[in-house]
């Protein structure tokens, strides 16, 4: 890194997106990719709208699966529509302030995407380790309180991270090896001093990434031991079958980016191309499975899609 001595702040008119600069067959990924949005875009406003119009899904469980659903198509809105337009039709330029609002968008949702998993556990943990006290710690009320305050903090911490962005110059390439205008790749193209960037993002990292990890795992450390105390069998799998979809996602969500990290910790490097691909897909994949297993998992909402689709196939 060299140091910038001079007090003018340079910034350049855009970045050139770079990623997938070695990887065979990138045109069909990126087709695969939109198959995807497609589908989260369709199945979450489907879910959504089902918990909407079914009164008797309007619990503190629905409204945290709800916001799940609004970040999953907002997190893909912002990453999927510009990986096609980038790797598809090969238009990679992005202009330094839409990339700062890329940067900050993906990030919030992101953010909030590891928060919100968080949030179901919290719910799982009231049902089942505190039955009697769910009144107390988990209604509606304070379920949307919850979200709404978590989104406030991740608004904020991300653009406080975005923010800070602008005291960079970058007089030197302005190529970014990444699938988007990553947090990353952007400060380290800089030719002053970003040891305040790389602080926000690795402090950023531990709080939206590690915090909410730590804490699903102490919540369902918590849920094992409620189960096994239970006497009866079937309640301890009824107990357990409550918590598989959540289960699946957070291994969905989490599992990838974590292994790429104690990949980069422990053997100091990995393939770019393979990088690109491993987070891309970390990103993109869970949104579109995330309604699919609610979906399979919950039987008025299976029901009301089966009415729904029914009722789609007699008016065509």
């Amino acid at each position: 890194m060299s140091v910038f001595n001079s007090s003018v702040i340079i910034h350049p008119p855009g970045f050139y997106i770079v990623g997938f600069e070695k990887f065979p067959y990138v045109s069909f990924y990126i087709i695969f990719l939109a198959f995807v949005y497609v589908v989260t875009v369709v199945f979450n406003i489907l879910l959504i709208y089902i918990i909407a119009c079914n009164h008797s899904l309007h619990s503190p469980k629905f409204v945290a699966v709800i916001n799940l659903a609004v970040v999953d198509v907002l997190l893909t809105t912002t990453i999927i529509p510009s990986m096609i337009k980038v790797f598809l039709f090969k238009d990679n330029f992005i202009s330094f302030n839409l990339c700062l609002v890329q940067m900050c968008c993906y990030y919030a949702f992101a953010t909030m995407e590891s928060y919100s998993l968080a949030i179901l556990a919290y719910d799982r943990l009231i049902a089942i380790c505190l039955p009697l006290r769910q009144n107390l710690f988990n209604t509606v009320e304070i379920m949307s309180g919850t979200i709404a305050v978590f989104w406030i903090y991740s608004l904020a911490q991300i653009a406080y991270s975005t923010g800070i962005m602008t005291q960079l110059s970058f007089c030197n390439s302005v190529r970014v090896y990444s699938y988007f205008c990553d947090y990353a790749p952007v400060f380290r193209l800089a030719c002053n001093d970003y040891t305040l960037q790389w602080s926000a993002a690795s402090a950023s990292s531990m709080v939206s990434l590690v915090a909410p990890f730590s804490f699903i795992l102490l919540s369902y450390a918590s849920i094992l031991v409620t189960v096994f105390r239970m006497k009866s069998v079937n309640n301890r799998m009824k107990a357990l079958a409550t918590c598989v979809e959540h289960v699946i996602l957070c291994a969905i969500f989490f599992i990838p980016i974590i292994v790429i990290f104690l990949i980069g910790l422990f053997l100091g490097s990995m393939d770019p191309d393979q990088r690109v691909l491993s987070l891309s897909l970390a990103s993109c994949i869970p949104p579109s499975i995330n309604p699919i297993v609610y979906s399979l998992k919950t039987k008025e909402i299976k029901t009301r899609a089966l009415v729904i689709i029914t009722k789609m196939k007699i008016s065509l």
